[in-house]
């Protein structure tokens, strides 16, 4: 498995590259936006792991050009700052989940080994539920023959409701299996998201299919 480290702090980068060769890992270190992005692009990387504040490029800047160029592989942001709005600023530009500074490197870890998991079984067949489908080689998402362009994480959010369709999701079980850990402080993050996947799987169709279960959670249903 190969990863990318794009980190213009040395230190932190050599640190996390010391301890991922250790796990048996490929990894690449670059220390610049711009450089990243290039090496991003040409490379064939299993996952990237992509410091916020870079000289260049910022982190968000590459995030969002890495998928704007078709490019799915799964990144994991690392960021100094923990407010909702910058999260979502990380999540929404394409970034797969995030990792506050400073942070434990067996978290680190875990958060490496769910990201490259999902990026394995993404690549398997369609899914579909009603006039909703699903491309998880590609990331495209339609309802009927309408294309609905969905970030990295409003995806994966999607593809969790849709393979548990008619069953009621706790935003608890919502974090644990989209964010692969529960949030505390950020919940509001996931009621976030729904409210982007509403409006763009929803918004101009007869049957929705995302619904609100008061004091419970949210389920994909027709209807």
């Amino acid at each position: 498995m190969k990863i990318l480290i794009v980190e213009d702090e040395k230190k932190v980068a050599s640190f996390i590259k010391r301890g991922l060769e250790d796990d048996g890992y490929q990894v690449t270190v670059s220390h610049d936006g711009a450089d990243g992005l290039k090496r991003a692009l040409n490379g064939d990387f299993n996952l990237i792991i992509l410091d916020n504040m870079l000289p260049k490029k910022d982190g968000v800047t590459v995030a969002r050009e890495l998928r704007e160029s078709g490019n799915q592989v799964p990144v994991l942001m690392l960021t100094a700052k923990d407010t909702t709005e910058d999260i979502v600023s990380g999540l929404d530009a394409g970034s797969d989940d995030y990792l506050t500074k400073p942070f434990a490197f067996a978290e680190l870890q875990a958060r490496v080994r769910a990201l490259i998991r999902r990026g394995e079984q993404d690549r398997g067949a369609e899914i579909r539920f009603a006039d909703l489908r699903m491309d998880p080689v590609n990331h495209k998402v339609w309802r009927g023959q309408t294309e609905i362009v969905l970030t990295a994480k409003e995806y994966t959010l999607l593809a969790f409701m849709v393979r548990n369709a008619n069953t009621v999701l706790s935003r608890a079980n919502i974090a644990d299996n989209v964010w692969e850990y529960p949030f505390e402080t950020f919940t509001n993050i996931i009621d976030v998201y729904i409210n982007y996947l509403r409006k763009k799987v929803d918004g101009k169709f007869p049957t929705k299919l995302i619904h609100t279960v008061r004091g419970q959670g949210y389920i994909l249903k027709e209807g």
